[in-house]
């Protein structure tokens, strides 16, 4: 009786709010506090900031990440229903991390269903929720009016809607990363002028059952409190469900409204046997002792069975995954395989005029598939040993990425001798055609290259930390950027790159590859390589960019200086205050001085000797989108002999492997 009298209380509390706009942000005070303006703080500011773009950069508008290091770690889930677009759900996403940025000042935990008519979900935690269904804290609205039509009547049609609604989300599933996993927007008619509308959501990492039993409870809950009201929502951390009289979303433009299902046909149920005249047990079959005797061991032997065989088909499956893994084969892939023949023709029988590039593992070739489709095809080099190993890497590892900063992979082909990758044709080939021809820098201006510059930062991101492995990509340069019809980045190239395992910070190898005027000192003289040695190459993407000049070039202030690199060059600019020296010419004045000087500032710290100092890609990417932070004074480099470092890379390394040609998957 308590329990029913405190859901009339919060009903009553929470009608006078009504559910004509749907907004219900958790702050939630339990879970712990922390420091305002401590690296929790500045962690959650960072990964709240990028969340809108993290989310749209994804194919499934579902982005699940985390930054930072314990204790201070702290980790975010954002996404947006299906059919969003994208500026919506930025928008949406936007406007949620604000108000946590905002309105929960110290609390290490928040969530938010908001939606109308985008529905989008956030929340973040300084402890990994990914998988757990959160039940608790629950919050829920109504709205103002009253239902006018047959409570019986309207509670058959509604529990058959939900019934069949929570059927249908907890066995979606599309892809792990995909906001369509644990989505279901449905109607029923009501009567012939109204119907109802009800939309349910749970968080894709949640498994059916979690996500079964979270929504179920919703339903029980709302029918408990508030079943007499024209429409409410339920939210969890978990999942969401709302329901109405009108279509509050644009989940239900294209919807046809389903009819109730006609009612079961009556069933009576006969009786065991006639009481006046009672079967004879003794007289008809087998006797019931008998028949326990046999029924009981079969019964268990076939169950020893079931388990033994679910056992060693387990083992087989782990045995195969692991095999599978160990050998990268990617064979399996169906969808992403084509045959030697379709690759063919696309290019011509591979002829010298669809050539695009040509590099240590072989050569580009633009093709056309017979659907229209452009396509840019990688042809491994039959002599090339190592390209053999890239070509594997690269296919494995690219495979399972997807953001809008990586090139995207189509297909390969394995077929006789012949080993192939078939990616997304990018139309205006890569940066570094751009960036050092005379002719054509000045169609990259300075909005572009800033442009270009954040998305570079997040592509490398998404490898670093944001994709479900941790890659070094090792061979950053502006040949290996390449730009789409609106001249968005993408990374290419992934054939010297190494995934860490989650623990890993470090690696060392022997054979020392890629392109010397990128490599950090500590690769080049030591074969050591981290995130920070990547992150070392994208400040000398970023001080090429600026300047449109080569870190490969002698660059001197005046006749008194040592010359040195294009790195030495804009530090010693920096050190004279005089870092617009720098910029490209072709700006002219068009650019914005405290942004480029920002960047150059971000540059020289990613350039910084000692790998400790030079900042995460997170942090980085908070540096270059926010005005507010105070940046870290740079320690600049000392003169390196170039002719001292040369010879050690060139001993026993390949490190001209891929720099004699550049080559890009454009025309």
């Amino acid at each position: 009786m308590k329990q029913r009298s405190l859901f009339s209380v919060l009903c009553f509390f929470f009608i006078s709010f009504g559910v004509a706009s749907v907004s219900a942000q958790t702050c939630t005070t339990d879970k712990g506090t922390f420091r305002p303006n401590g690296t929790y703080d500045v962690n959650r500011r960072l990964i709240l900031s990028s969340l809108p773009s993290n989310v749209t950069d994804q194919d499934g508008l579902y982005y699940n990440g985390s930054i930072g290091q314990q204790p201070n770690r702290v980790y975010a889930i954002g996404m947006c229903i299906p059919g969003s677009t994208s500026e919506d759900c930025s928008d949406c996403i936007k406007k949620e991390s604000e108000f946590f940025l905002k309105n929960c000042p110290n609390q290490t935990e928040a969530y938010s269903w908001p939606g109308e008519p985008t529905l989008c979900y956030v929340r973040y935690s300084n402890t990994s929720f990914s998988g757990s269904a959160d039940l608790n804290p629950r919050n829920w609205l109504t709205n103002t009016g009253d239902l006018d039509s047959n409570l019986t009547e309207f509670t058959k049609i509604w529990e058959g809607l939900m019934g069949r609604m929570i059927s249908a989300a907890s066995t979606a599933k599309s892809t792990p990363s995909s906001s369509d996993n644990h989505y279901s927007a449905d109607s029923a008619v009501l009567t012939p002028l109204l119907n109802i509308y009800a939309l349910m959501q749970c968080t894709p990492d949640l498994s059916s059952g979690d996500c079964e039993n979270c929504l179920r409870q919703s339903a029980i809950d709302y029918q408990s409190c508030c079943s007499q009201k024209r429409g409410g929502v339920v939210m969890r951390p978990s999942c969401f469900l709302r329901w109405d009289l009108y279509t509050y979303s644009n989940a239900f433009d294209n919807l046809t409204v389903a009819s109730p299902p006609p009612e079961p046909p009556v069933t009576v149920p006969q009786p065991a046997g006639d009481q006046d005249n009672p079967t004879n047990n003794d007289s008809k079959g087998i006797s019931a002792g008998v028949v326990v005797a046999i029924t009981v061991p079969t019964v268990i032997a076939i169950l020893i069975l079931l388990v033994l065989g679910f056992v060693l088909f387990r083992r087989r499956k782990s045995y195969q995954r692991t095999k599978t893994e160990s050998e990268s084969d990617i064979s399996t892939t169906d969808s992403l395989v084509y045959d030697f023949k379709t690759i063919e023709a696309a290019t011509n029988k591979f002829s010298t005029s669809n050539k695009l590039g040509e590099g240590g593992f072989g050569a580009v070739y633009k093709g056309k598939l017979s659907n229209g489709t452009d396509v840019a095809v990688k042809r491994l080099s039959k002599k090339s040993g190592q390209g053999t190993r890239e070509f594997r890497n690269e296919a494995v590892l690219v495979t399972k990425l997807q953001h809008r900063n990586l090139v995207r992979l189509l297909g390969f082909c394995l077929e006789r001798e012949e080993q192939i990758l078939i990616y997304e044709f990018v139309h205006n080939k890569s940066l570094d055609y751009f960036l050092f021809d005379p002719e054509k820098q000045s169609q990259l201006d300075w909005t572009r290259r800033y442009k270009i510059i954040g998305g570079i930062a997040r592509g490398i991101l998404y490898l670093h930390q944001d994709s479900r492995l941790k890659i070094i990509h090792r061979d950053l340069k502006a040949s290996n950027i390449l730009l789409d019809a609106d001249m968005n980045p993408k990374i290419a190239d992934f054939g010297l790159a190494t995934i860490f395992g989650v623990e890993q910070t470090q690696g060392n190898t022997n054979r020392i590859a890629g392109t010397y005027a990128y490599m950090s000192p500590e690769y080049a003289m030591h074969g050591q390589y981290s995130m920070k040695s990547d992150i070392y190459s994208f400040g000398v993407l970023v001080l090429e960019i600026i300047s449109g000049k080569k870190n490969s070039g002698v660059y001197q202030m005046d006749e008194t200086s040592t010359a040195g690199n294009l790195v030495t060059y804009a530090s010693r600019l920096w050190r004279n205050k005089s870092p617009l020296e720098l910029v490209d010419p072709t700006f002219g004045r068009n650019y914005q001085s405290n942004e480029v000087t920002r960047c150059i500032h971000i540059a020289l710290l990613c350039v910084q000797e000692n790998p400790e100092d030079r900042p995460m890609l997170s942090t980085i990417i908070l540096m270059l989108t926010s005005n507010t932070i105070t940046l870290p004074v740079p320690r600049l480099p000392g003169f390196f002999p170039r002719s001292r470092q040369l010879k050690l890379v060139s001993e026993g390394s390949e490190s001209d492997q891929y720099t004699s040609k550049s080559s890009s998957f454009s025309s």
